[in-house]
């Protein structure tokens, strides 16, 4: 005969293991109040941050309406029928400054560093930009087309010129002889 063992708990509730799952939630409960508590400094100290930069922004505003203000009164002073002449003579001796700031001896001598032997300067025109940058407008002649690639790639690796622009070009004909080519380039030269 074989003895056939029956479990029999006479327990009124059967005996869990709980203890584990009882720390485990422990410990996870203490790192979300640590998180929740590192979220709400977080939160605290942008808020500080975000209250500054409008404080600071609403300063900038006033200061920029203090300055319009001035602005607008200074421009209705000079738009009146008496300083009308005056600003117009102000502003026509500032542009001779800025054209006459500009050294033809500097500048051929900078565009001498950088013109190839075959290539012709035929025409030459500086003018100021609106941002007080010197823009060359020049007319060039060569024998081949190649020559004036060779120059516009030693006007842009040239740190006193930069961006370079071929604006047309004109092949050769009976009364001259060149390809000739226009091109407008930046030049560092201060005024």
């Amino acid at each position: 005969m074989s003895r056939v063992k029956i479990p029999v708990n006479l327990a009124s509730e059967p005996f869990r293991r709980d203890r584990p799952i009882l720390a485990a939630s422990a410990v996870t409960a203490v790192l979300m109040v640590a998180l929740l508590a590192m979220l709400v400094s977080t939160i605290m100290t942008q808020r500080e941050a975000a209250r500054e930069s409008r404080e600071m922004l609403d300063t900038l505003d006033r200061q920029i309406r203090q300055l319009d203000t001035e602005q607008a009164r200074i421009q209705a002073e000079l738009r009146q029928p008496v300083n009308a002449a005056v600003l117009d003579r102000s502003v026509f001796l500032n542009l001779l400054l800025q054209r006459k700031g500009i050294s033809w001896t500097r500048l051929f001598a900078d565009l001498e560093g950088v013109f190839p032997g075959s290539v012709r300067l035929v025409t030459i025109r500086p003018y100021v930009t609106g941002d007080n940058r010197v823009q060359l407008d020049m007319i060039v002649g060569a024998q081949q087309p190649e020559y004036v690639i060779d120059l516009l790639k030693r006007l842009e690796g040239s740190a006193l010129f930069g961006e370079t622009s071929l604006v047309n070009s004109q092949p050769p004909s009976q009364n001259e002889p060149l390809y000739r080519y226009r091109l407008s380039v930046n030049y560092a030269q201060k005024l």
